[in-house]
């Protein structure tokens, strides 16, 4: 079975047991949070739409996570400009307990 939720204004696909990186939500660790199911499927039948509505995804927060740094190097020939900078997106590491 799995289920297709909205987070972060993302869509994932996921099943009971997943671990996955989502947008930071503010939440500490180690509690759980139900979100939102757009459509749930098992084999071949497919719940999307209204019938989806009352269906909900239990996941346990894991822990807070940082994503590789990202440089951003911007340059301009022959005007002596370089600008160095670096990113690292925060995410907040997810597993999902189940579908209800």
């Amino acid at each position: 079975m799995f289920a297709i939720i909205e987070t972060g204004g993302k869509q994932y696909r996921v099943s009971v047991g997943d671990v996955l990186d989502v947008e930071r939500l503010n939440v500490e660790e180690g509690a759980t949070i139900e979100l939102k199911v757009l459509m749930t499927g098992e084999g071949e039948q497919i719940v999307a739409g209204a019938a989806a509505e009352g269906k909900t995804v239990k996941a346990t927060v894991l822990r807070q996570v940082k994503a590789p740094k990202v440089v951003v190097f911007k340059y301009k020939a022959k005007k002596n400009v370089r600008k160095r900078q670096g990113h690292r997106q925060n995410y907040t590491r997810i597993k999902i307990d189940g579908i209800v």
